[in-house]
């Protein structure tokens, strides 16, 4: 489908690919994983000719279509619909000529193509989409231009994916859906019928919508198969065996060298000494290998000490103007909660989130809040606090007027800034570094509460990692609105939902919230238990069944080792030149991969034990 061959390109001097070579098979989902700033988005760019290399090629099969979502997301009269099947170029096209063609063997043809593409079908197909994605029937035939930023991305994504292009090229899909579309497009890419070459840093989403990786590292493109959790594991493993070899490279280089400095200036010695100079410049240690540093993320601590409840709200209503998007609203939080709001978008997450940080007042009822309380509030939205113009260092001088550059400079990177991002101008940071800086700026002050709205759409992978270290370390309460469920399993420990017009806590784990959502959205009803546990029965069980979700993960990365290892076992025996060697090797070979198959047969019988143990858990 896709042959990268020796790609080189540079951006203002910077190279962001060398010599790198790839190849896509037709029919692969495949996630392209890299971290922020190494050119993922820019691979696009140069697949769809946008940009062109400085050398190398990108080869695509003749015919293919490639298909991305807009960059201008749609915004006029038409409505949703309509946008949608007018995505499909091909079909928008035959309807208009079939209206004024008048050849009898042309509108043969017209109507032959057009039952072939099954355009018939089409606006059923369009409104599954858009339903999956949450749109319903209403907001189907409303005009675009009523539809919010985000919203109108989601058009974007309906239509690109309605269209069915041979490769279909994804940038951060999941930033602009909730939860719930999010589940949806997940399903729908692992069965999409075509090519699917997607960017994305959504943990789940690489390890259930797609069956392989390409990883961009040092200016390099790297193929692994599998999804991203074997990915990492079989990426840990080459790392070590490189290092490996490399240290023992190096220990045989300083044995060579130590002859040499020995015995170069005697006479009866010099030509041993000048063979093993010889012998030392063919060696070639490997390049070490190593992760790329992902710097941490650290929140000060709270500066008072937090009352309890922290917050309490009996039947409040809130929203905008007169309208009123929740109402009824009576929920409590307290110091050591970590809260997780789910609900579909467009049901007043975000409203609760603002009214809780006092952006929006309260429009009836009660909110109490503990005096001295400061909540630290992170949306989208809020990146406007930052001067496009300063840098964060200049940021930090209107926080720190009276401390020096150097403590200042000491705060910044524990945001996570390097020192050459410190005087950059915020308008010219990426997505993440922002994010940093914004995270860094609306705590600075010891906040007793953390709320954060979609805080990891521009995190890669390992800073979404760094990240949950760090709330986990923080002592104040968390609420979190989040696709990523990663994160929510990883810091959360109480599920709430926007539902209804109001907020509610849930009595189920994210699992079980999952499986509901997918139930229904298969026409299969919801399958809510009849008995509701209290929250301190959740929180239990889900403390019991750690061991055992741990003991699963443990096994099934043993797995994956162990097949690696019998992969290259097999093709070490599967080239002749093993043969041609002693006989002791193919023997050796033999029994290593016995004893890995006996390990992998072993390792998979526990696996089924944990995994049939963890669902009768899970059940209980």
């Amino acid at each position: 489908m896709l042959a990268i061959t020796n790609l080189t390109y540079r951006i203002q001097g910077r190279e962001l690919f060398e010599d790198a070579s790839v190849v896509l098979p037709t029919g692969s989902k495949t996630g392209f994983v890299g971290k922020n700033g190494t050119g993922k988005t820019t691979l696009f760019h140069l697949i769809q000719g946008h940009l062109g290399a400085d050398s190398g090629s990108i080869e695509l099969n003749k015919k293919a279509r490639i298909g991305a979502v807009a960059q201008e997301a749609p915004a006029g009269n038409e409505s949703v619909l309509d946008v949608v099947l007018a995505a499909d170029k091909e079909r928008t096209a035959l309807l208009a000529e079939a209206e004024t063609a008048t050849d009898p063997h042309r509108i043969s043809d017209i109507y032959t193509r057009l039952a072939d593409i099954d355009a018939y079908s089409a606006e059923a197909r369009a409104s599954s989409i858009l339903k999956g994605l949450g749109f319903e029937q209403d907001r189907q035939l409303a005009p675009t231009h009523e539809l919010s930023g985000g919203w109108r991305m989601r058009v974007a994504l309906a239509g690109v994916l309605f269209s069915q292009p041979d490769l279909l090229l994804l940038d951060e899909p999941t930033n602009y859906l909730d939860l719930e579309g999010t589940l949806w497009l997940e399903k729908y890419l692992a069965t999409y019928p075509y090519t699917v070459f997607m960017i994305s840093h959504d943990r789940d989403l690489l390890n259930k919508a797609v069956n392989s990786i390409i990883h961009l590292e040092h200016r390099k493109l790297t193929f692994y198969k599998g999804n991203y959790d074997t990915f990492e594991t079989t990426r840990r493993m080459q790392m070590e065996l490189n290092n490996k070899s490399r240290d023992k490279s190096l220990e045989q280089i300083a044995h060579l060298q130590k002859f040499v400095d020995r015995f170069k200036a005697k006479a009866t010695k010099a030509k041993q000494a000048q063979s093993r100079m010889k012998m030392i410049e063919k060696l070639k240690p490997p390049a070490a290998m190593f992760d790329e540093y992902a710097a941490p993320f650290k929140f000060q601590p709270p500066k008072d000490e937090p009352p309890t409840p922290m917050i309490t709200l009996e039947k409040v209503a809130a929203g905008y103007g007169d309208k009123a998007i929740l109402r009824n609203v009576t929920m409590r939080i307290d110091p050591d909660d970590r809260i997780a709001l789910v609900g579909v978008n467009g049901n007043g997450k975000s409203t609760f989130a603002k009214l809780l940080a006092g952006d929006i007042p309260v429009m009836d009822g009660t909110l109490r809040k503990g005096k001295k309380l400061e909540i630290a509030h992170f949306a989208q939205h809020q990146m406007d606090k930052l001067q496009p113009e300063w840098t964060p260092l200049e940021h930090m001088v209107d926080l720190m007027p009276l401390d020096n550059e150097a403590r200042r400079r000491s705060r910044l990177a524990q945001m996570g800034l390097t020192t050459s991002r410190m005087d950059t101008k915020a308008k010219n940071l990426s997505g993440g570094e922002r994010a940093r800086l914004l995270m860094g700026i609306i705590t600075f002050g010891g906040p007793g509460m953390m709320i954060l709205d979609e805080p990891t759409n521009h995190l890669d992978i390992d800073s979404r990692d760094a990240l949950v270290h760090a709330l986990n370390d923080y002592d104040g309460a968390v609420l979190i609105i989040s696709h990523d469920r990663h994160l929510i399993e990883a810091t959360c420990d109480t599920l709430w939902i926007a539902e209804g017009g109001t907020i509610r806590e849930l009595d189920e784990d994210l699992d079980t919230y999952q499986r509901n959502i997918t139930s229904t959205k298969e026409g299969k009803g919801n399958a809510k238990g009849e008995q509701k546990s209290s929250k301190q029965e959740a929180i239990s069980k889900r403390a019991e069944v750690a061991p055992l979700r741990k003991s699963v993960k443990e096994t099934e990365t043993k797995i994956a080792r162990l097949r690696v290892e019998i992969d290259k076992i097999d093709a070490q025996l599967a080239d002749p030149k093993v043969y041609n060697g002693a006989p002791e090797r193919v023997i050796a070979l033999g029994k290593d991969k016995a004893r890995f198959a006996a390990d992998l047969e072993s390792s998979e019988e526990q696996w089924l034990a944990l995994s049939a143990e963890l669902e009768d858990a899970e059940r209980a």
